[in-house]
């Protein structure tokens, strides 16, 4: 039994080391219990909100350090998020947070921007993983770095999950932060989500320099004005 195994046996169900084992395989590595490849989960968050940078996060998990209830970010509490924030940080072997603000998602389009930032986030990784797990069906075009995309990868893969909570309780922090300075509309609440009370305050004192004005309820304010 390798490494990767004995880890998948003794965890709960949900996310595994199965993509990560399939990958290592595929690039030919021995995954025993002596070494195994550094593989890195690679997940955004912040494509639909209407304000606020998108946020991805690059994770290399050690398979004998893995924090406790890892799992896809939206199936779990702020609270259990924010201990897991700080589990990962502790027991990684690395972790790298990267933006790409609004400015670049006005110019280049959302998605583009989210490929953006997924490629600063790998390359902000402090050790070179041997390869890379991405969460979604869009390679973000990571160079040389062999690359699997994995749909739902945030509820199938533990690196994908320890990434999506990092990128998650990153920019939730972010928006609170930046909600202090615009209380209007209620960011700390709905991360720049268009629910109804960031609409209605967007009807009432307008648009600030944190919204993506390429977003078509932006557009259609400033439209207006």
């Amino acid at each position: 039994m390798d490494l990767f195994d004995a880890m998948h046996v003794s965890l709960p169900s949900g996310p595994d080391f199965s993509a990560e084992k399939s990958l290592s395989c595929e690039l030919g590595f021995d995954t025993g219990m002596a070494s195994y490849p550094l593989i890195c989960g690679v997940d955004e968050v912040g494509r639909g909100p209407l304000a606020g940078p998108v946020v991805a996060a690059a994770v290399i998990l050690d398979p004998v350090r893995v924090p406790v209830g890892l799992d896809d970010s939206k199936k779990l509490t702020a609270r259990k998020r924010e201990l897991l924030f700080e589990a990962i940080h502790c027991a990684a072997v690395a972790v790298s947070i990267a933006e790409a603000s609004v400015e670049e998602i006005d110019q280049i389009n959302i998605l583009q921007a989210s490929m953006l930032a997924m490629r600063r986030a790998v390359a902000g990784l402090a050790i070179r993983p041997n390869g890379a797990l991405v969460d979604g069906n869009r390679d973000p075009d990571l160079g040389d770095l062999p690359t699997k995309t994995l749909i739902k990868g945030d509820a199938r893969s533990l690196s994908i999950a320890a990434a999506s909570i990092v990128a998650k309780v990153f920019r939730d922090r972010l928006m609170t932060k930046l909600g202090e300075e615009y209380p209007d509309y209620g960011w700390g609440q709905n991360a720049g989500y268009g629910v109804e009370k960031h609409r209605l305050a967007l009807e009432l004192v307008g648009v600030s320099p944190h919204h993506r004005v390429s977003f078509a309820p932006i557009r259609k304010i400033l439209d207006k004005e």
